[in-house]
């Protein structure tokens, strides 16, 4: 995708906005291209740098950084959520939740739509009837969950699900599957899914 990143200065800042649809390749490529143009923008005050647009990585946060950094020393900052949901949350269990690489996912979930990831997934929407979600670690909804959610599906039993609230008729976490109850469906909000003594809780 060519002119897949836009720069523009606004109000002291330089904005910097990735188009959602670009991938990586297209996306590293590009702003490699256009670092000159935006040392060009530089004078003697550093404005710092905001990237805006498509919802990235952990992994990805971390190369556009320091392929900015190696040509500016500038502040940089991000539009992306800098943490995995879970880590926000002042929620105890028996053992701590174990960070990971991160997917983020910018709305809601269709059926028919299924999102896979080998690290964890934060969902910015609700997942509907008939979606999946699929993660080799841990799973968060900033909303509804409503459709399959699989969770350490490469067997990590550690892994937890997240979500503002529960309509799904069954969870996975790891090799383990529970069925949802109508009472655990209509008393529970702010869900936390997890494993103990090879069971599945929700709380």
């Amino acid at each position: 995708m060519e002119n897949c990143i836009s720069i523009n200065l606004k109000q002291g800042e330089i904005i910097i906005k990735i188009a959602e649809q670009s991938n990586h390749e297209e996306m590293i490529e590009c702003l490699k291209e256009k670092i000159a143009q935006l040392s060009k923008m530089y004078r003697e005050e550093k404005n710092p740098i905001f990237v805006t647009g498509k919802v990235l990585t952990t992994k990805e946060m971390e190369e556009i950084k320091n392929i900015i950094k190696e040509e500016i020393d500038v502040e940089i900052s991000f539009d992306s959520p800098k943490k995995m949901g879970l880590s926000e949350i002042k929620k105890v269990y028996e053992r701590d939740t174990e960070y990971s690489d991160t997917k983020y996912y910018r709305g809601s979930l269709r059926c028919g739509q299924k999102l896979e990831y080998e690290g964890s997934i934060v969902i910015i929407g609700d997942v509907n009837g008939g979606a999946e979600v699929i993660a080799g670690e841990n799973i968060i909804v900033l909303g509804a969950l409503r459709g399959l959610a699989h969770a350490g599906a490469k067997g990590n039993k550690k892994a937890i699900i997240s979500a503002t609230s529960i309509d799904a008729p069954q969870i996975r976490i790891a090799n383990l599957v529970k069925e949802v109850t109508e009472v655990e469906i209509t008393s529970k909000k702010h869900t936390y899914i997890y494993v103990k003594e090879n069971e599945i809780v929700i709380e």
